[in-house]
């Protein structure tokens, strides 16, 4: 619409406040509001044991590879690290299921051999100890599925998931969704999707679910690529409110977009991102104001470029929590989230995708690691969570849980592809168990490559002081699991029991290497220890959601790739000085009461102009003002800087609006 074409507003109605302040009220209690929805028992597997997966007690009886030839005649079992624990042979034919009688917490290795003991092929199987309590709903400790993606139109697949996600001790999940599958047309809704089937399913299963999506429907592009936001921000709201409705109870929290400043999931600029999370949080909000809207989350690693336009957009009050991903190792956490850490804004920091992959065997389909790798993954799973909370995380997601690689020969799973357990899932498993509910203490560094981290917890629905411990330098994998130190405890602190980093009990052990052992202390011994604190979180700057939204628009190809710091990727729009610029402003009333009020350019680089600073705004519910709107930099003026704009609307708040210019010489198109 131009601007020629506004509409008179009206002052906010208290209606309008009283949207505000239950939006707000939510943010701080959607936690609980969304959990009180959930019943949550002690999780029992499946009668079929899928993926051969029992618990400590029942007799394990293995279910035998499909293709099993028939010239099979014997099996041994080895546990994770190919110690030979049981061997036996078969009659005429293996049977087809094989009776290992009753086995303690592990991960085993099933071989299957002919008569010279020749390798046919292999299952796995996992015992994991059985949960004493239901898994706190506070629990830090969550995990990557994308069951609706992974187990499409699939109810027993989707089903086992959940189980074996929940006998892992798991409190959140994270699944996937498609816009375009959701809503096809502009306003109709797909009636029973996998999505919906998911949902149920996981929230039958106790699971909390955190949903995200990062596709535009074709009717919504507007020219633009279906892996970029849609420009129009009213489609996101709308699309929001009506999934919060749709899924509220079944979904507790959401993340409005993946990965959106890398080139994968649609070059986006800061001030784009911004601008898409308000509209978003403030849809979702109107549909459902108890549920959680995280952060669209970010990926690589955090600049200060990157938390300066986040502030600068004054986005915080439209995220409830901070979402990021990393695949950087686990050691280095605490000085990479030192940005991630600043753009909190006093909410909780969740890392919804984490892992650090590794080259498979390339044996199709399966895409094994190697024997040696499996283990040092396994090994890796427990150190990660633990450096995880210690950075500052409220919530840690594994990724992922289903078999998955990627193109540049990169295996992430913690399950086979039929859903048989690689060790890291039974490493899951002792991290879900003895980290229960856990908050972070402080860290424990004697010297020597050790590290401990110790948390107050429920390990067994028990109150205890839990410190994770391992040795290891900070190096790559090729180096990894070479370590030994010897483990000194202070005097009078004397561990209740160990266990190991599959979950195994174990005495205390006097050396130590990169296994993590969970020692359990009585609560508060654990302080005896000299402890390093964890690091502080960003204050809240206060504030409240405005239902006005600034949005700029530029060409596409206006976008340039930065790299701020080395493993980071973002987008700015690129610039030469002397040339003019040309964007389109927009303002979007997302409110359900007529809107005025103006808009100014509160700071510009120095030596840059606009052809004109101020615009005024008339707004009915619902509609967006735009305008045109030309600058230019001169031949000395800032190269890299931030544009900010305000906006004034009496009874509604003054939104803001920052974007970053950067010298098209000094970045590369995207």
């Amino acid at each position: 619409m131009s601007a020629s074409k506004k509409h008179v507003a009206a002052d906010v109605s208290r209606r309008m406040l009283a949207f505000l302040v239950s939006a707000i009220l939510a943010t701080s209690t959607s936690f609980l509001v969304h959990a009180a929805d959930l019943s949550r028992q002690i999780p029992e597997p499946l009668p079929d044991h899928p993926g051969n997966t029992f618990l400590a007690g029942e007799p394990v009886t293995v279910a035998l590879p499909a293709q099993l030839p028939e010239t099979a005649t014997s099996w041994r079992l080895l546990d994770e690290a190919d110690h030979e624990l049981d061997r036996g042979t078969f009659g005429s034919t293996p049977p087809n299921r094989l009776d290992l009688g009753a086995r303690t917490v592990g991960f085993y290795r099933i071989e299957f051999l002919d008569k010279e003991d020749g390798l046919l092929d292999w299952t796995s199987a996992a015992v994991l100890a059985r949960l004493r309590a239901p898994t706190p709903l506070d629990s830090p400790v969550c995990l990557d599925l994308a069951t609706s993606w992974f187990a499409r139109d699939n109810p027993i697949d989707q089903s086992r998931f959940a189980n074996l996600a929940s006998l892992a001790g798991v409190n959140w999940v994270r699944d996937r969704m498609r816009w375009s599958e959701m809503e096809p047309e502009p306003g109709r809704f797909a009636t029973h999707t996998t999505y919906d089937s998911a949902a149920d399913i996981q929230h039958a299963a106790g699971l909390q679910v955190l949903q995200v999506f990062h596709d535009t429907p074709p009717w919504a592009r507007e020219g633009r690529r279906g892996g970029e936001f849609a420009t129009d921000l009213r489609h996101v709201f709308r699309f929001g409110q009506a999934m919060a409705r749709r899924f509220k109870g079944r979904v507790q929290a959401w993340e409005p977009w993946n990965e959106a400043n890398v080139s994968t999931f649609g070059s986006h600029t800061v001030d784009q991102i911004c601008s898409w999370q308000k509209a978003a949080w403030l849809g979702f909000k109107a549909g459902d104001p108890g549920v959680t809207v995280g952060w669209n989350v970010t990926t690589t690693v955090p600049t200060v470029q990157q938390t300066t336009g986040i502030l600068a957009n004054e986005a915080w009050p439209y995220y409830d929590t901070y979402n990021i991903h990393t695949y950087d190792w686990a050691h280095s956490y605490l000085g990479l989230w030192e940005q991630a850490r600043a753009a909190t804004a006093g909410r909780p920091l969740w890392i919804t995708e984490s892992d650090r992959g590794l080259q498979h065997l390339g044996n199709a389909p399966w895409f094994d690691l190697s024997r040696h790798d499996e283990r040092l993954k396994a090994e890796y799973i427990g150190q990660s969570y633990a450096q995880s909370f210690f950075a500052g995380s409220s919530r840690h997601f594994h990724f992922i849980l289903g078999h998955y690689t990627e193109s540049n020969g990169v295996q992430f799973s913690l399950l086979r592809k039929d859903f048989t357990p690689r060790a890291g899932y039974v490493a899951l498993a002792a991290v879900g168990r003895f980290l229960a509910g856990a908050k972070v203490i402080g860290r424990w560094q004697p010297g020597n490559d050790i590290t401990g981290i110790l948390f107050r917890a429920q390990p067994d629905g028990e109150a205890r002081d839990v410190l994770v411990v391992w040795a290891e330098k900070d190096v790559d994998w090729p180096q990894r699991g070479k370590t030994k130190a010897g483990l000194n405890l202070p005097d009078g602190l004397k561990p209740i029991a160990a266990f190991d980093y599959l979950g195994r009990s174990v005495e205390v052990p006097n050396e130590l290497t990169s296994a993590p052992v969970y020692l359990l202390l009585p609560t508060g011994e654990g302080t005896k220890l000299p402890l390093e604190n964890p690091p502080s979180m960003a204050a809240d700057p206060g504030g409240v959601p405005c239902p006005i939204v600034l949005q700029a628009v530029f060409p596409s190809d206006q976008r340039v790739k930065v790299e701020d710091r080395p493993w980071s990727q973002g987008y700015a729009y690129g610039f030469e000085p002397g040339k003019p610029v040309s964007f389109k402003l927009r303002a979007y009333n997302f409110g359900d009461q007529p809107a005025t009020g103006g808009i100014i350019a509160t700071n510009l680089p120095a030596g840059w102009q606009l052809t004109r600073g101020a615009w005024h705004v008339s707004l009915p519910p619902g509609d967006l003002a735009e305008f045109d709107v030309e600058f230019r930099a001169s031949e000395d003026g800032s190269t890299d800087d931030l544009c900010r704009l305000h906006g004034d609307f009496k009874g509604f708040g003054r939104p803001a609006l920052a974007f970053r210019m950067k010298h098209s010489d000094t970045a590369s198109q995207p």
